[in-house]
């Protein structure tokens, strides 16, 4: 019996205009899911109104706190319901410790992880109603092992696996279960404009000698969004190439 059936599943992802999101988006917009999704840069929001035309798409910064708790009513809406929430988006501010500002570190805190936590927040409270709904938050392995000039954004991603926790173990016996995915370094623009020699070093540490895909995460959210993963709840997905073994 097959149990990936997302058709007409009411998808919000954050972030689903580039990179990971956008392949994220391609896969659940090709399972026949019901999607809404999230960005800031209107010309990508232009192109996935293009391509996916029954994909809604709006202009959204996490930035904006106290308008998230509209936003997830306006998706619950706007979908007629709302089954799985995919939060992708998130910023960096790099910068090494002593140098980074108030600025770069509240800015990458409020959005990666004051933002999701608020967005699973009201989320749930839907979810509760009828008694059933997946959250898969994006992590990341700098979460994990941390990274140099990323203390904010290490922070922001070991908080979202720690948040991620405590969310599942207080609404699992209300069939909502909580989930993360910490992806290694995945074939992005962002990692495109890494320096040749820099890249290669980076792949000598990766068992798997690759990096990784979008497809790879979206893949990975898949299982989590379907009845696959049902016993499944506060647990990490690490799509890594065996980079980093927890």
């Amino acid at each position: 019996m097959n149990l990936i059936n997302l058709k007409n599943k009411k998808i919000l992802i954050t972030g689903g205009t580039t990179g990971i999101g956008k392949s994220i988006l391609d896969s659940f917009y090709k399972l026949q899911a019901n999607i809404f999704t999230i960005g800031t840069n209107e010309e990508n929001l232009k192109l996935i109104k293009k391509e996916y035309p029954d994909i809604k798409a709006h202009n959204f910064n996490l930035k904006n706190k106290d308008k998230i708790q509209e936003l997830v009513k306006n998706v619950h809406t706007e979908l007629g319901g709302l089954d799985v929430v995919i939060n992708n988006a998130g910023i960096t501010k790099d910068n090494l410790a002593i140098r980074m500002s108030d600025e770069e570190w509240s800015n990458v805190i409020d959005v990666n992880l004051t933002a999701v936590f608020l967005i699973c927040k009201y989320s749930i409270k839907f979810m509760i109603k009828q008694n059933s709904g997946s959250i898969i938050n994006i992590s990341s392995i700098v979460g994990h092992t941390g990274n140099p000039g990323q203390a904010n954004y290490s922070s922001a991603k070991g908080g979202l696996i720690a948040m991620s926790k405590s969310l599942a173990k207080e609404y699992a016996k209300k069939n909502i279960r909580i989930n993360c995915i910490s992806p290694g370094f995945i074939d992005t623009k962002m990692t495109q404009v890494i320096n040749e020699e820099f890249k290669k070093k980076l792949i000598e540490n990766i068992p798997m000698a690759k990096l990784g895909t979008g497809n790879d995460i979206a893949n990975s959210a898949i299982f989590l969004a379907s009845d696959l993963s049902s016993y499944i709840t506060g647990e990490t997905i690490h799509v890594n190439g065996g980079m980093y073994m927890a």
